[in-house]
């Protein structure tokens, strides 16, 4: 039979410590992010949560209302790192690429962030982030029955390049190819097809195999700049 203590619990079995310190939203979300950035959003459970934080249940729901509150959060706050420095300074166009870089380096270091912000495009940070596209594009001079068009193109470009890269980063990470080998791969598929039928996927077979991501997506950027740099 096993004996008791006077607080009830089992003779020779301990419970993980609680920590003494206090718990605000900053620290949940900061220990949310932890957990989303090592095993995406499957990681990020209220019970894995109060391990990480050696804590219970109810010191975190004073804080935040659930999981999806959480997630939200966490990719705010990334985005609001982004747009610290951005200010509309004597050259707009190279803040513009700043931001927009900026957008796309997040995704990639965070890639869940691109799923959340496609999922809830009403988001503070999403808000954030088409107002300081507006405001670099107005002082970049592009006409405002323009404008609303060109920040779309880019926020969706941004968006779209940042999260079929992290989605390719995650297919990758549960297959046996890294970026190199799948390159390659495809790459070799690319130049064994019917130039006649397909010339310039044939001639791009060796332009895969050696381009970088985030090079290719700049030079996305400055084709975006210099269409715009025409409109009047």
């Amino acid at each position: 039979m096993v004996r008791r203590t006077e607080k009830g619990t089992a003779k020779g079995t301990s419970r993980a410590p609680r920590r003494t310190d206090g718990l605000s939203r900053e620290v949940i979300i900061q220990a949310a992010t932890d957990l989303l950035d090592a095993g995406g959003e499957s990681a990020l459970t209220l019970r894995a949560l109060t391990v990480h934080l050696s804590t219970g249940y109810g010191a975190i729901y004073h804080h935040v209302a659930d999981k999806g509150d959480l997630l939200a959060a966490a990719t705010d706050d990334i985005i609001a790192c982004v747009l610290t420095d951005v200010v509309v300074d004597a050259d707009p166009g190279a803040a513009l690429r700043r931001v927009a870089v900026g957008l796309f380096d997040a995704i990639d270091a965070h890639p869940w962030v691109g799923a959340e912000l496609s999922r809830e495009p009403w988001r503070p940070a999403m808000l954030d982030f088409y107002e300081s596209i507006g405001r670099l594009l107005h002082a970049l001079a592009v006409p405002e029955r323009a404008r609303f068009d060109a920040a779309g193109t880019l926020v969706n470009y941004v968006l779209g390049v940042a999260g079929q890269n992290a989605a390719n980063a995650r297919r990758r990470a549960h297959g046996d190819l890294d970026r190199a080998a799948f390159l390659d791969t495809v790459a070799a598929q690319w130049a064994q097809l019917d130039p006649g039928r397909y010339p310039y996927v044939h001639a791009a077979a060796t332009n895969l195999r050696e381009h970088d991501d985030r090079e290719q997506f700049l030079a996305g950027v400055d084709i975006f700049l210099a269409g715009i740099a025409t409109l009047g």
